[in-house]
């Protein structure tokens, strides 16, 4: 038989258990021939997944039918309601579409608000990080005109070769084929003792005084600020490098004291000039008493300061974190009894100049004058004092030069001055017209670097020099 270009065969034949048994077949009229076992699994599975999909199909189909039954039965009691109810069932629909539609503008408001503050912020952050940039250039170029100072004061003091004065033994030669690692080394000179000691222009042997640069203050240069504090607790404070550092601190460390609270105890470590700028510490020192006020001083190794709530003097050892001597200051003043005139509890101020360590402080006997004295860094011990005749509390802040304290007569004026001088070789006082600049005025400390030859100050959350 046969169905167009189709034919179909019938077969007889005995299977193996002897029974007849008839075959029918009837040729694909697609496939060439029979597909692999693997084939035809495949084959199963897209057949199954075809149902799986139509299965799918009419269960959406049935859901969608349900729906649109669902639909026709709330339209037919509607209509039997009547016209008002239905009229009511849609006012109450477009109100509630009122207020969702009130809801979305009230976001989208908020929204947009939120996106203007963050431009805004984002404004601010771009003006700071230009000014810290504008800041950090101008601590590079700092840095690079001390380098070239530096190096143009060793080489202005080292000898050379052919200067060496006939009999003179060289020990040692630079080696300047190898730049990276130099020892340095000694090299013996025969001078003559005339020239070890230098005289001043009348002939004499010059001072002690005059051989570390010592002078009058006649001016103060323009301030430069490097950081601004981030948080209240640093509306005033203290920040200084140390002008006589030992080993492992260098020239470059700097120390920074929060002094706003109760119990002030963390002192803040930089390593490096360009992380104090940055804000961030290399240590944070806790100290083991609490400390007072802004008249901290860093000197040899070690942290001075005056115990919170008392008139005694702390010498804390930085490296160690050891306390190594303890003094009151006999009569001292202390907490609020004679502050500068900004207030603070700035009775005991210590400070550092050329010479060594000082404190300065008032007692009831010198009836609110400032009283220097010079301390023994060692053991803090009084060496020497002097009572002027300057009144501590008409005065805002205080600091030394080669023996001699200066005072500066306002801490909240813009445009202030150096008022009055006392000079402890002399033991006389005088009036002063220096021009003094307090850009952000409430300045709580101004110390004197004698290494550097500059003022320290912290007026208002800034750091300046």
């Amino acid at each position: 038989m046969g169905w167009g270009s189709r034919t179909a065969q019938l077969r007889k034949a005995d299977d193996r258990s002897s029974r007849c048994q008839y075959t029918f077949s009837v040729a694909s009229p697609h496939e060439s021939s029979c597909p692999e076992s693997g084939q035809t699994m495949l084959a199963i599975q897209d057949l199954q997944r075809d149902s799986s999909t139509q299965h799918a199909d009419l269960e959406a189909t049935k859901a969608r039918l349900s729906s649109l039954e669902s639909l026709l039965q709330q339209l037919t009691r509607d209509q039997s309601a009547g016209p008002q109810d239905t009229e009511e069932g849609m006012h109450r629909e477009l109100g509630t579409l009122r207020r969702e539609r009130d809801q979305l503008e009230s976001q989208t408001r908020e929204l947009e608000t939120a996106y203007s503050n963050l431009l805004r912020d984002k404004s601010t952050l771009e003006e700071e990080k230009r000014q810290l940039g504008q800041e950090n250039e101008d601590l590079a170029r700092r840095l690079e005109s001390s380098r070239q100072e530096v190096a143009r004061l060793r080489k202005s003091q080292c000898p050379q070769a052919e200067d060496t004065p006939q009999g003179s033994r060289e020990v040692s030669k630079w080696n300047l084929e190898n730049l990276d690692f130099q020892e340095l080394k000694s090299e013996l000179t025969e001078v003559p003792a005339s020239q070890i000691l230098k005289e001043s222009p009348s002939g004499h042997p010059r001072s002690k005084e005059e051989d570390m640069g010592c002078g009058e203050l006649v001016w103060v240069g323009e301030p430069v600020t490097l950081r601004t504090a981030e948080a209240i607790t640093g509306k005033y404070g203290v920040w200084m490098r140390n002008p006589k550092p030992t080993y492992p601190y260098t020239q470059e460390t700097t120390w920074r004291v929060d002094t706003v609270g109760t119990d002030i105890r963390q002192v803040f470590e930089y390593d490096h000039i360009s992380q104090f700028v940055q804000g961030y510490p290399s240590k944070v020192h806790v100290l083991p008493r609490p400390l007072e006020s802004t008249g901290t001083m860093a000197y040899g190794g070690s942290l001075y300061f005056q115990r919170s709530g008392s008139r005694t003097v702390i010498k804390y050892e930085l490296n160690t974190e050891t306390v190594k001597a303890e003094k009151d200051i006999p009569g001292a003043g202390y907490h609020g009894q004679f502050p500068y005139s900004w207030g603070g509890y700035t009775d005991i101020d210590l400070a550092v100049d050329e010479t060594g360590l000082w404190v300065i402080y008032s007692t009831k006997a010198a009836k609110g004058a400032i009283v220097l004295s010079k301390l023994n860094p060692e053991n803090l011990e009084l060496e020497q004092s002097w009572e002027t005749n300057i009144h501590k509390q008409s005065v805002a802040n205080a600091f030394i030069i080669c023996g001699t304290l200066y005072t500066v007569s306002s801490y909240s004026s813009a445009d202030t001055m150096g008022n009055f001088a006392y000079d402890t070789g002399m033991g006389s006082s005088k009036a002063l017209t220096i021009p003094f600049k307090n850009h952000y005025k409430y300045s709580s400390v101004i110390d004197y670097n004698p290494l550097e030859k500059k003022l320290f100050a912290w007026p208002n959350f800034n750091m300046v020099t």
